[in-house]
Parts: structure tokens; C-alpha cells; sequence
């Protein structure tokens, strides 16, 4: 977590095939309720081309940054930055490489739904 913390989720969801790892949990939002509390979350994890780092993608129900203004690129998937670095330090403690191998993690939110973008 941001501040340290290392709390345990049980595990909602937890497959693999010749492509891909997938987990899933319930999302506990905790002291700061937002749409996303009590949603399913999953992250799938697959190779990704040699030399790309560690990339992400938003799969059903995760949004795309569509204006300049945030602290992500337009075009990039709105996963937050904070979430963004603490999956990429489980990856590297967990693979035991530093930087993080050539991955692709895809977060899901499924029966998420994204609303218009504001005018």
C-alpha cells in the first residue's frame, strides 16, 4: 500500500493458461469509498515484446486518459500512478528482476461500465 501497509485480500479469481497469470479480488475501498468498492479487480499478466519494460493496458471497465491534464499521458490507461508503481514493485520482488521483466498487465473491472467523457 502507498503508506507502507501489507495487507492480505483473498483471492476472488486465480487462473493461467499457456498465455497469461490472471488474479482477481473484491475491491475493498476502505476509508475512501469510490465507484470502484466492492468491484471484482483483475490484473492478467502476459510477456510483453523484448526491451518494452513493463506496460499497461485498460481492459472492460478500466477508462483511457482522452485529455492533458492528469498526471498520465493521453492515450494511457487510467490506472493511477501510485497503483501503477506498487504492481510494478510485486512484479520485481516476485521475479526477483530489477527493473521489472518485458511484461503487459491488463486491468479489468468486468461489469464496470465507463461514462461519457464530460464536455
Amino acid at each position: 500500500m502507498p503508506g507502507g501497509a501489507e495487507p492480505s485480500f483473498p483471492l476472488a479469481l486465480a487462473e493461467r493458461d499457456a498465455d497469461e497469470a490472471r488474479a482477481g479480488i473484491v475491491k475493498d475501498a476502505g476509508d475512501d469509498p469510490d465507484v470502484t468498492h466492492g468491484a471484482l479487480v483483475i490484473s492478467a499478466v502476459r510477456p510483453g515484446p523484448p526491451g518494452s519494460g513493463l506496460g499497461f493496458r485498460a481492459g472492460t471497465g478500466v477508462g483511457t486518459v482522452t485529455r492533458p491534464g492528469l498526471s498520465l499521458a493521453v492515450g494511457e490507461p487510467a490506472i493511477n500512478p501510485g497503483p501503477r508503481r506498487m504492481i510494478a514493485a510485486a512484479i520485481a520482488e516476485f521475479s526477483g528482476a530489477a527493473p521489472p521483466p518485458d511484461l503487459i498487465v491488463t486491468v479489468s473491472i468486468p461489469g464496470g461500465r465507463l461514462s461519457r467523457p464530460r464536455r
